[in-house]
């Protein structure tokens, strides 16, 4: 839980709303830092579904069909 006492907390909060939704852009961001051994291997594995799928290998399954099965 974060303190809410904390002067670094009691300071974003009180910054106006554009302000906070700079920061929170900001600490989003900064939390999304790219692994490029996990990007190679993303890369490689989407190329290979592509080529499966142009390839008559791979089959597809509609919208519809993925959000029937979540439904809650």
């Amino acid at each position: 839980m974060i303190d809410r006492n904390n002067p670094l907390i009691r300071e974003a909060t009180s910054l106006p709303p554009l302000d906070k939704l700079r920061l929170v852009d900001y600490l989003l961001e900064s939390l999304d830092m790219p692994d490029t051994e996990l990007e190679k291997l993303w890369a490689e594995e989407s190329s290979r579904r592509w080529k499966g799928y142009k390839g008559g290998e791979i089959g597809s399954v509609s919208a519809a069909e993925v959000f029937e099965k979540y439904k809650p």
